[in-house]
């Protein structure tokens, strides 16, 4: 038994060190990576962003939208089936009118009833169709679009006014055929987006799930790019080359829409040798995350189901490149096997130890749970706060002592909450698959003195 647990010690903090070792500065690819340039001739960008109730949240994107300084984009905003009054606002916000555009007819989706265009903003259109899920409204989205590059948002997400430049110069390079944005979390904008963060308006909750951005993001998926091996290219905020979606036949109506659309990508430039898949570090959004133990558990549960639906959709493809696409390695070695399997196996050796020596299982095992949490958990949030410094972003000094305490609640209570999001999520995903979605808070973002989230 000591040897079992010795090989899952080894095997599950072997992937963090390495992301840990691959995401520092020097990596950068000097070669394909730039500084963005002011002067580049701006590409043509629709921005698609599907609403479904929506009606707390989505002031805040129409107000974002209008303002953005670049001149060559479109935004589609998709009601899905709205059973709120999302589409009642849409025409408060935006004054709409009837208006007639031309579908590519390549992605199947749910009927569209309705086309208009903003009388305010003309750049700003919005398609009311029949309900059918995020994917088949990013379809339809797709469809619709008139630019060559599409951004795809979820309605709580705004963008700042460097983004749009920044995907552009990045799509200069013809091999990058998709790409993430960079994704902070709403909660903690400033009237600076571009170099501060604030935890005063985010409770503890929130707080933590700032700490698992920073390493998503500045940890994880830099390391994952610099390795070709990028699996989830984040819903909030994603950028492809259009006529790409079109030849991977679109979005799949299924749990997980954002990992699903990476690996059909990812499935696609593995017979496209100089293809790939980029992350922008300076393309910077905003999302809004949950506030409540009730939504975040339905937020995780929802994204594990989706790890384990890919896991079984793509199996053919992960087993056959498992040792010659990074991608598939990474998502069954990382992803699944210690991220998801190992999980079950680690809780079980525990309880069987503690059951056959209860006299100092537990002792043991307490000591050795917090080495492993100080040494690699600390250090991780740690490293993910100085990349997030790095890329120009700073917390304000008030904010030591909230981001000391949610460092401590990260590692004490919400890592033990997050195995519950992935072992329930998993066997969860064979009974029921439904998307849950996650309440709005409702509140106006776009105003300098927002309401605290605490």
């Amino acid at each position: 038994m000591d040897i079992w647990i010795t090989i899952f010690f080894l095997v599950s903090v072997t992937f963090p060190v390495l992301h840990l070792y691959h995401c520092l500065p020097f990596f950068r690819d000097t070669n394909t990576k730039q500084s963005v340039q002011g002067d580049d001739k701006e590409q043509g960008v629709s921005i698609l962003v599907p609403c479904f109730n929506e009606q707390g949240i989505i002031e805040t994107s129409v107000e974002n939208m209008k303002s953005l300084p670049y001149s060559q984009f479109e935004v589609l905003y998709i009601n899905d089936g709205s059973t709120d009054n999302t589409m009642t606002y849409l025409d408060d916000f935006l004054k709409l009118k009837p208006c007639s555009l031309s579908p590519h007819c390549k992605i199947s989706h749910e009927k569209i009833e309705g086309i208009y265009q903003s009388e305010l903003y003309p750049h700003i259109f919005v398609l009311d169709k029949v309900n059918g899920g995020k994917a088949d409204a990013l379809n339809a989205g797709i469809e619709y679009s008139a630019k060559d590059l599409i951004i795809t948002l979820d309605a709580d997400t705004i963008l700042t006014d460097k983004a749009l430049t920044a995907v552009n110069h990045e799509f200069k390079d013809e091999n990058v055929v998709a790409a993430g944005g960079m994704v902070h979390v709403l909660q903690t904008k400033t009237n600076n987006p571009l170099e501060r963060l604030s935890l005063r308006h985010a409770n503890m909750l929130v707080r933590v799930q700032v700490l698992d951005f920073l390493k998503a993001f500045y940890i994880s998926k830099l390391s994952l790019v610099r390795f070709k091996a990028l699996a989830v290219i984040s819903g909030a905020f994603g950028i492809f080359n259009k006529q790409v979606l079109f030849d991977v036949g679109g979005y799949r109506k299924t749990i997980g829409e954002d990992i699903d659309i990476t690996l059909r990508i990812q499935r696609y430039i593995a017979k496209h040798k100089k293809m790939r898949i980029s992350f922008i570090e300076d393309a910077v959004g905003y999302t809004e995350l949950p506030e409540t133990w009730k939504d975040l558990t339905k937020q995780r549960l929802r994204w594990q189901k989706a790890y384990v639906d890919c896991v079984i959709h793509f199996g053919s493809f992960f087993g056959k490149t498992l040792f010659s696409k990074a991608v598939s390695f990474f998502y069954i070695f990382e992803t699944f096997l210690v991220g998801t399997l190992a999980s079950y196996a680690m809780t079980g050796i525990v309880i069987y130890n503690m059951m056959e020596n209860p006299e100092n299982s537990f002792l043991d095992y307490a000591f050795f749970y917090l080495f492993f949490i100080f040494l690699f958990g600390v250090v991780y949030d740690l490293v993910a706060l100085g990349m997030n410094k790095h890329h120009g972003f700073s917390f304000q000094k008030k904010d030591i002592l909230r981001l000391l305490s949610a460092i401590l609640f990260d590692i004490f209570i919400y890592r033990f909450v997050s195995m519950y999001f992935v072992m329930y999520g998993s066997i969860s995903y064979f009974f029921n698959k439904k998307w849950n979605k996650v309440a709005r808070t409702g509140r106006s973002y776009h105003q300098k003195d927002s309401k605290s989230a605490a």
